[in-house]
């Protein structure tokens, strides 16, 4: 893992017009010495020669002090090499010097979003689904980011996927039970889920991940319809109990009212009788005609 280091670059708005005062500087010491020259009596072309070749050392040198001046935007840093030496990362903002034989590599810490496409896959129960997620990240570190990984961008593509993946065959699509976690029934569980095994993954090239959250879920085409079926299925049936346990609950409370106001005596046949029509009318809402 590749620490970050800090590095304070010198305000370009400071080297540039003093770069620029050596040059100027220069021209006129160059004017005047050749002006000097005559007056002396000197010989003008050697005084001539010997003062060029100070002026062009002068400018070769302050052009490559000038080529140290760079610019770095809100939420964006520069990573400094020196002869293939890490020596920092510049994050302050505007106009800026530093030594001129620095490889600058700049890299954004603003927040990215990553669509990944609809992956097929099998849940834990093997049927084939489609998923999709986004991904919010950002570069924190940029030294892991730069010298960790390859491209730190395609690294965050892969590894979403291969997360992606995994939670998509560790949970089930949907879940008949209530406890059971499921990629449809619990989705914050899932988000939070997917969050933590991606900034797992991401750690090692420095980036945070801000937020992930699956964008879309669904049955893969060939299944779509069996599965389809096998819901309704399933919802009538848990329709249905629901109907059966109230209408339970029903009789039952009707059974103790009437045994504790005493308005008739029932014995067990015509509890029978009244507990069957009752069932009946309940849970099939329709009207079933008394036998008592």
């Amino acid at each position: 893992m590749s620490p970050e280091l800090g590095f304070r670059p010198i305000s370009g708005w400071l080297t540039l017009p003093t770069f620029l005062a050596v040059e100027v500087a220069a021209i006129w010491a160059f004017v005047r010495g050749v002006i000097s020259a005559k007056e002396q009596g000197a010989s003008v072309e050697v005084t001539t020669i010997a003062m060029l070749v100070a002026l062009v050392i002068v400018a070769v040198v302050v052009f490559v002090l000038l080529l140290g001046h760079f610019t770095l935007q809100p939420n964006q840093a520069a990573v400094l090499l020196l002869f293939g030496k890490y020596r920092g990362t510049a994050r302050d903002e505007g106009f800026h010097w530093g030594n001129p034989f620095f490889t600058k590599t700049k890299v954004s810490l603003r927040s990215r979003n990553l669509n990944t496409d609809k992956l097929k896959v099998n849940d834990a129960r093997g049927n084939p689904i489609e998923i999709g997620t986004v991904v919010v990240w950002h570069v924190a570190n940029t030294a892991q980011a730069c010298f960790d990984v390859d491209d730190y961008t395609h690294y965050v593509a892969i590894q979403s996927e291969a997360a992606v993946r995994h939670l998509a065959s560790s949970y089930p699509y949907d879940s008949g039970h209530d406890h059971e976690v499921s990629l449809r029934g619990a989705t914050s569980e899932i988000n939070r889920a997917l969050q933590a095994e991606l900034q797992e993954r991401l750690n090692k090239a420095g980036v945070v991940v801000e937020e992930a959250r699956l964008s879309h879920l669904a049955y893969a085409p060939e299944i779509a319809g069996v599965m389809l079926r096998r819901q309704q299925a399933e919802a009538v049936v848990s329709a249905r109990m629901r109907i059966v346990e109230g209408a339970c609950g029903m009789v039952e409370a009707a059974l103790e009212r009437l045994s504790a106001s005493r308005i008739v005596e029932l014995d067990a046949e015509r509890k029978a009788a009244m507990v069957s029509n009752l069932l009946v009318v309940l849970s099939a809402a329709s009207r079933a005609r008394s036998r008592l």
